[in-house]
């Protein structure tokens, strides 16, 4: 027989209840309430109740019984269900089998936020609807929520760097693979989509400022893009069509040239190839053509205009 992967949850049960978890999604507080793994001996039975919050039962071993209203369903390994706000039920493990389960409350309040992001909004409260309408019935846990419970107590428990902003993740991701493992059909509400010739563009700009000292061409910024040097060429044409890549990759090492002259005394040669010109000679035509001068003459005038 495998091992049981959440025997550890049994060390500390009320470890992860100890936390006081709020969490803000889209115009909702999600306040946790219960947060552990419990076992029915065999026989065990929890008679009709209801609760206030929505409590999310997982079964990771054993099996038994359901009563969601009027209506008895067996429960087994791998199995999961919802009971919201009232819902009457009862629960009862085999006569000769333990059930193990864990278990998840939440409290769910409307919390109007200004700066709350419009995709989480629409996704939140997507998900919020679709728990509100989910039927009572168990279902497989096809998403693998039960291992959000194990990842929050382990990193609950070893202290790990983030423990607290990973468990709302965890919290979040539990109520989201509960709607999934219902909902074939997905989640209506789209992601931001990226303008890729922005993205693009911007990335490419961002990476030759990185790394404009070095060989930066037009094909190793592609590369980095995954796309061709010509589809890089013409995303730069379609931004600005006097700004191509050649134009943009000189703007910023002639700016990181100005920069050293008037922070160092360092020799124009030494300047010139260490931001990625071919030497001095190149420098002082990009100079003379760009600025109207040397880059002597614009030290000299830099200095003066300081004094």
């Amino acid at each position: 027989m495998s091992p049981f992967p959440f025997e550890i949850m049994f060390e500390k049960m009320d470890l992860l209840e100890r936390l006081d978890i709020s969490i803000l999604w889209g115009h909702y507080e999600i306040s946790v309430l219960r947060f552990h793994l419990t076992s029915f001996p065999p026989g065990k039975v929890i008679d009709f109740h209801n609760h206030a919050e929505f409590e999310f039962h997982f079964i990771p071993r054993g099996k038994g019984t359901v009563i969601l209203g009027d209506q008895q369903y067996p429960l087994s390994e791998g199995m999961l269900y919802l009971t919201g706000p009232g819902v009457m039920h009862r629960q009862e493990a085999d006569a000769e089998e333990s059930m193990e389960e864990l278990c998840l409350h939440i409290h769910i309040a409307e919390k109007q936020r200004d700066d709350a992001d419009p995709w989480e909004v629409a996704e939140a409260e997507e998900c919020v609807e679709k728990l509100r309408r989910l039927p009572l019935i168990p279902a497989q846990d096809y998403h693998r929520a039960m291992k959000c419970f194990l990842e929050a107590y382990e990193a609950c428990d070893g202290k790990l760097a983030g423990y607290y902003t990973s468990i709302k993740h965890l919290v979040i991701s539990i109520l989201l693979k509960v709607t999934r493992a219902y909902d074939t059909g997905g989640m209506g509400a789209e992601a931001p989509v990226r303008d890729m010739l922005t993205y693009r563009y911007q990335y490419a700009v961002q990476y030759m400022e990185a790394n404009y000292s070095a060989a930066v061409t037009l094909e190793n910024v592609a590369e980095k893009l995954n796309i061709s040097p010509r589809q890089l060429q013409r995303i730069f044409k379609q931004v600005d069509p006097d700004q191509p890549f050649s134009r943009i990759l000189e703007e910023i090492r002639l700016k990181a040239v100005c920069s050293k002259l008037e922070a160092s005394s360092l020799s124009i040669e030494h300047i010139a190839e260490s931001e990625g010109f071919t030497n001095a000679t190149y420098l002082h035509s990009v100079f003379r053509k760009r600025l109207g001068m040397t880059p002597a003459a614009y030290r000299k005038a830099r200095k003066i205009h300081e004094q």
